[in-house]
């Protein structure tokens, strides 16, 4: 069952590419990060994808977030799309199709050419069939994020790429670049490829390119979660400079999950021991909200650059 009121999100990047922007997908698994990036779209009329990854899926439960998504995109002035990210299992792919989701990625990076290509075309035929769009990938990103994990990088290649969406047919394509999963991105000196993406964008004029392992791991958050009892030194994001240049050269969608974890983790710790006699819960998960809400406007309005593109 579609939720009509869900927009188009080839339509969304689409426009994002003719206009060099990039649209937003931002990860959730609660009300209070949905509501925070619905929140964030209106404030800075920008278009946004909601994204949910199959760890998502398995903690929030997919029919609850099919109903929750339809009110929330049904009330919103802001388009909203709905989207499964990292989608590896095909029948979880179907299952998120069938209830309603507007858009898919079937991730097989991971798997040989080939099998890329054969599980990819699969997921497109099932897909367009029921007016879904389908993202793949190709090339393969390092880090952690959920049950996607890899210790190599493996930049996309151009031509293959090329090959890769005639033999498929996706709606979009995520590419490797130099970014990665997770909050601890890089060691060294963080920069992306960007000549790749000027390559690939010159040879899929008309192909919307995505950007995952993106989240600039704010410095802030960090601090203020070392400051309140947590531990994650050495954490290091990609550039929001690096990230505009993507969007100014190709990029239409940028993903986004660490950096809202960062902004919730940080928030809550601080307020917890600020305000040691607080029981309910309602107190701190709004400022929890509060604070995902400004970072994600601050993104779209100055990273993304897709505000006011509504």
């Amino acid at each position: 069952m579609k939720i009509e009121q869900l927009s188009n999100e080839r339509d969304m990047l689409l426009k994002a590419k003719r206009e060099h922007y990039a649209v937003g997908a931002f990860n959730f698994s609660s009300i209070e990060i949905m509501r925070a990036i619905v929140d964030a779209a209106e404030a800075a009329h920008s278009p946004v994808i909601l994204a949910l990854s199959e760890g998502g899926l398995k903690y929030a439960e997919p029919r609850y977030i099919r109903h929750v998504v339809g009110v929330v995109s049904e009330m919103s002035n802001a388009p909203v799309a709905l989207h499964l990210d990292h989608g590896k299992n095909i029948d979880i792919v179907r299952e998120v199709i069938d209830l309603g989701f507007n858009s898919v990625m079937i991730d097989g990076s991971s798997l040989p050419y080939d099998e890329n290509i054969a599980v990819t075309k699969e997921v497109v035929k099932y897909a367009h069939k029921r007016g879904v769009v389908v993202e793949g990938e190709l090339g393969v990103l390092a880090g952690v994020e959920d049950d996607v994990h890899s210790d190599v990088h493996k930049y996309t290649d151009p031509e293959q790429a090329v090959d890769f969406v005639k033999k498929t047919g996706v709606d979009s394509l995520a590419i490797a670049i130099g970014t990665s999963h997770g909050a601890y991105k890089f060691s060294g000196e963080a920069k992306l490829r960007i000549d790749i993406l000027k390559n690939i964008n010159s040879l899929l004029p008309e192909v919307p390119l995505v950007l995952h392992g993106a989240s600039s791991v704010p410095q802030n958050f960090v601090k203020t979660i070392n400051e309140y009892g947590g531990k994650i030194e050495g954490a290091k994001g990609v550039p929001e400079e690096e990230i505009r240049e993507s969007c100014r050269n190709g990029i239409s969608k940028v993903n986004c999950d660490t950096d809202l974890r960062l902004a919730f983790t940080a928030t809550i710790r601080k307020y917890l021991v600020e305000n040691p006699t607080i029981f309910d819960p309602r107190k701190y998960l709004q400022a929890c909200k509060d604070a995902m809400r400004d970072f994600v406007i601050d993104k779209m309005t100055n990273v993304l650059l897709s505000a006011n593109k509504a």
